[in-house]
């Protein structure tokens, strides 16, 4: 029989811990068969013990590869020029990918055929396997990377008071049941890499960057870090009436910026590669996730608060660590922020993203409007208003009986440090206010 090492086909001259591999390649790639006593031009050498030849290749897929691939390989001998070989037929496996067991399920591991050869397969590859599988979720297979470690997570399940040790970690699904860590334990752990980027925009659209930055770790790590950012350009406005007293207002509910930013963390479909998106707009925030709605909830099922998760066992962790409230609580939360208010939230959707855009409670346009109303405009982002109404500003807050901080002046005006400061040495020059105090008591007090 004339016959070639090819995509469906192996020789080997005897069982030996290589064969492993080709095993497992054929698993992940339609399947083959492996011939044993036979060299690499095809010609028969024999097996000089066939019954042991046959015990070693089961022993070895049996013990050594994972999942269990028993019912997707036969091994049997015959004969071939009058010597007997061991012929080990693999069939394609259903719970790709396969691995060796001591390896994992990472590129070391993980092997696909390639013409006549089994090379290691991607990370790209391998998660294409994992999305493939339907029958388990992301979130119970096994992780790529198995060199993790639990920093970040270990602090914030000790700030709960809660255990977070081997038994918690089984429990929790973060090991499975060969011992291995999960995707849920990736997300969770300090290697992952399913990152979120977010970025602060001069004006209403993208052509300007004001500020950007990628977030990656644990995903404890990353939500405090994107609300710290986040925050950082979460302005407070602050308007005053007739009467010089002061209102302030966020240009976003901290509460609805958090609900935002967990919504994006636990509804995040992680087996597609990419990044979520937080942009920062002069009047508006918008979240962009991977993933549309689960399978089988509509988006009407989303807004009347209904709740059917992707990821259950990351947003049990989160509910257990009372970083979440209750289920589907987040989105009426959102609704209930905007009531009566002339701009609404927007929820988009699409088969494979989400876009949620918050307006801004102090969007530029309430400036233009506020005139005549006995207000003092509130300011924009980076101190836009004109200096008349700068000053105007100043020169009223002076004429308090306690007179107007420096710092005080930048909080109702939006303007710089070194702004303020220009403003109130102009109108010290003036004569409008005088200057009483030193250092941090220094206070501007009207003249008239």
């Amino acid at each position: 029989m004339d016959e070639r090492e090819g995509q469906h086909l192996e020789f080997k001259a005897d069982w030996n811990e290589s064969a492993k591999k080709t095993v497992v390649a054929f698993a992940n790639s339609g399947g083959g068969r492996i011939v044993v006593g036979v060299d690499d031009d095809g010609v028969p050498v024999g097996v000089s013990d066939v019954d042991g030849c046959m015990l070693r290749a089961m022993q070895s897929i049996g013990n050594g590869i994972s999942p269990d691939m028993a019912r997707f390989v036969d091994i049997r001998s015959e004969d071939r020029a009058g010597r007997p070989v061991v012929l080990v037929d693999v069939r394609p496996g259903t719970e790709r990918p396969y691995y060796l067991s001591d390896k994992g399920p990472r590129p070391a591991g993980v092997y696909v055929r390639l013409g006549a050869g089994s090379i290691p397969a991607s990370e790209a590859a391998i998660l294409e396997m994992l999305r493939a599988d339907s029958r388990v979720s992301f979130e119970q297979t096994p992780a790529v990377d198995q060199s993790l470690t639990f920093d970040s997570a270990g602090r914030a399940f000790a700030e709960a008071g809660i255990g977070f040790g081997v038994r918690e970690r089984r429990s929790l699904g973060l090991v499975d049941a060969d011992g291995l860590y999960t995707n849920l334990a990736w997300l969770l752990s300090d290697q992952c890499t399913a990152s979120i980027k977010a970025a602060v925009f001069e004006g209403t659209d993208k052509r300007t960057f004001n500020s950007r930055e990628e977030f990656s770790g644990s995903l404890f790590d990353q939500f405090g870090a994107v609300a710290g950012y986040v925050g950082r350009f979460n302005s407070t406005r602050s308007t005053f009436d007739g009467s010089l007293r002061r209102h302030d207002e966020r240009d976003y509910s901290p509460s609805v910026v958090r609900e935002a930013l967990l919504n994006m963390v636990v509804h995040r479909d992680y087996s597609i590669t990419g990044p979520a998106l937080v942009s920062v707009f002069d009047d508006r925030m918008e979240f962009v996730n991977f993933g549309g709605l689960p399978r089988g909830m509509t988006r009407a099922d989303m807004m009347l608060g209904t709740s059917l998760q992707r990821n259950p066992r990351l947003a049990a962790i989160l509910y257990r660590l009372r970083w979440v409230e209750a289920y589907g609580t987040g989105v009426p939360k959102i609704i209930n922020d905007y009531r009566g208010l002339p701009l609404q939230p927007v929820f988009e959707v699409s088969d494979n993203a989400f876009k949620l855009t918050l307006p801004s409670h102090n969007p530029r346009v309430r400036s233009e409007t506020s005139e005549g109303s006995g207000r003092t405009p509130a300011p924009t982002r980076g101190g836009s208003e004109s200096p008349a109404s700068n000053r105007q500003t100043a020169i009223e807050l002076a004429s308090r009986p306690q007179g107007v901080s420096r710092a005080e002046l930048q909080a109702a005006t939006g303007m710089a440090r070194s702004g303020a400061g220009k403003l109130l040495s102009s109108l010290l020059s003036d004569g409008l206010v005088e200057k009483r105090g030193s250092g941090r008591s220094t206070r501007y007090h009207g003249t008239e």
